[in-house]
């Protein structure tokens, strides 16, 4: 994922609402959010080049989301796909799968945010690894530090605030904020340059260019009894609709 905005603990009805955007070269094959046959229990889209998935839940009580870090110069194809630390945090098994063992030296540089049961963490291995515990609240993270206060992630933090304090009745009216193509005069712009070659500086929430742009939105909502939705839309390289996946689910004792 290239931004997110994420409400954890911080509404009577909704335990944790988790909105973003991948963004990523539209050549890059990857398959629908769907259950994943292989690793029972997991949702998620998937990246068919590597195998692994950006944004997921699981029936064990996980949700995460990575983005990448910019500032450090194009990934290393020798170093392991972030991905695959994604898969195995949300099946909960493989070699990444234990957040206090897990060597994340081994990745390029990322952002993760790990929802495990009744804790929220976030991870980055840059400049050094670290975990930090997140307390109830609102948060916003792109492709750096966690809350920088960048443009777009401010207006996707401000406009979940919105939905949240305005009825927070549907998730699925957060596609809208997903979908916005215009900054706003607001916050500080990014210190380095993306180290995608065809992303602009200055990015909006929603990137429309048919090489590097949005390829698709996803929207995680589960409620305080533990009843879960995934939803995902899909966009092809003019930022047309391509297709829109559901997955409900339910996370036993919430």
């Amino acid at each position: 994922m290239c931004i997110m905005a994420m409400a954890w603990a911080a509404h009577p009805r909704w335990r944790l609402i988790l909105i973003g955007n991948r963004d990523e070269y539209h050549a890059r094959p990857a398959a629908p959010l769907a259950r994943w046959t292989d690793h029972p229990g997991l949702i998620a889209g998937r990246d068919l080049q590597s195998g692994g998935t950006w944004v997921g839940v699981s029936d064990h009580r996980r949700a995460a989301i990575v983005t990448n870090l910019r500032g450090y110069g194009p990934p290393d194809p020798q170093r392991a796909s972030r991905g695959t630390l994604m898969t195995d945090l949300l099946a909960g098994q493989g070699g990444y799968a234990d957040v206090q063992q897990a060597q994340y030296a081994d990745f390029n540089p990322f952002n993760l945010i790990l929802i495990d049961r009744d804790r929220a963490d976030f991870l980055t291995n840059r400049p050094d690894p670290m975990r930090i515990a997140l307390t109830p609240g609102l948060y916003g993270l792109s492709n750096g530090t966690l809350d920088a206060p960048w443009p777009k992630t401010l207006a996707l933090k401000a406009a979940l605030l919105g939905w949240l304090t305005q009825g927070a009745d549907d998730p699925a009216d957060l596609f809208e904020a997903l979908a916005q193509r215009t900054l706003p005069n607001a916050g500080m712009p990014p210190a380095t340059p993306s180290d995608a070659p065809d992303e602009a500086a200055a990015s909006p929430i929603f990137i429309r260019n048919p090489i590097y742009g949005t390829r698709c939105s996803t929207i995680i909502a589960i409620a305080q009894d533990g009843a879960g939705l995934i939803m995902e839309r899909r966009f092809g390289p003019q930022g047309e609709v391509t297709g829109e996946s559901h997955e409900p689910f339910r996370w036993p004792d919430a």
